[in-house]
């Protein structure tokens, strides 16, 4: 399981966004219109991007910013685009338009530190992590603990992260992700019954994947447990047999 996988990226939710107040003339129906406009080609966009039309994405955000260049979410979404395309320049560009319009909204200052987490621009990342942390509407923040704590552990800095994701847990206890982890953080830095007690605690409120059953198998061969190393193997190889993990299993014999 690559732990870049697991940056759970804030992507822009297709919410309504309040239009900016514009300061050029012109009659208030035009402006409203403008508005709608550049509302209507970011939700599309937005749509595009979530579907993997990324080409399609691209263009009805571009059009949206070309009517309102204001919009944070919509220039974010496009960083995100850039990205799935390849092009990490221009990806740079659009998040730091949206930090730029938008530097008190917590999902794309998130946003820019999951993308500069991605870069390996680590203490960068943090900076934003935490801007997003403390952001006074950020309801989630759950959630951007815990990518920060992947991002620390794959600098690696074992007790950043493992200071985000205890944060995570105090403010959501039940938080799969956070959890789970925590449990590939203690495997990590060998402490493999906490990294069993974690996992138990996980999957106690959660469906396995196979990536998770194959941690389970990891951790139980470190313990020595056959008993429960066979019974995620087998779980594994039943849930998921076309799984790269079910074919690792099946290689190994």
């Amino acid at each position: 399981m690559k732990k870049s996988d697991c940056l759970v990226v804030a992507m822009v939710t297709l919410l309504m966004v309040t239009g900016c107040v514009s300061t050029t003339t012109g009659p208030p129906e035009k402006k409203a219109d403008q508005s709608d406009a550049a509302e209507l080609n970011y939700q599309l966009g937005a749509r595009y991007y979530r579907k993997g039309d990324y080409d399609l994405a691209r263009d009805r955000l571009e059009l949206a910013l070309e009517q309102n260049p204001k919009n944070g979410l919509a220039w974010s979404a496009l960083g995100l685009t850039y990205e799935e395309l390849g092009n990490v320049r221009l990806a740079e560009d659009a998040y730091d338009n949206a930090v730029r319009v938008a530097p008190r909204d917590f999902k794309v200052q998130e946003n820019y530190a999951v993308f500069l987490c991605r870069q390996a621009r680590f203490d960068e990342a943090r900076k934003y992590f935490d801007k997003a942390i403390k952001a006074p509407t950020n309801d989630y923040s759950e959630r951007t603990y815990t990518n920060a704590g992947v991002c620390m552990m794959q600098k690696p800095d074992h007790v950043a992260a493992e200071e985000y994701l205890r944060a995570a847990l105090e403010r959501r206890p039940t938080y799969g992700e956070a959890l789970l982890q925590m449990s590939v953080l203690s495997y990590e830095t060998g402490d493999t019954l906490r990294a069993r007690a974690f996992l138990q605690r996980y999957l106690g409120g959660n469906m396995p994947t196979a990536p998770v059953l194959y941690h389970g198998i990891l951790i139980e061969e470190k313990l020595g447990d056959d008993t429960a190393r066979r019974q995620y193997t087998l779980q594994l190889l039943r849930d998921f047999p076309d799984s790269a993990e079910a074919e690792r299993i099946r290689q190994s014999g």
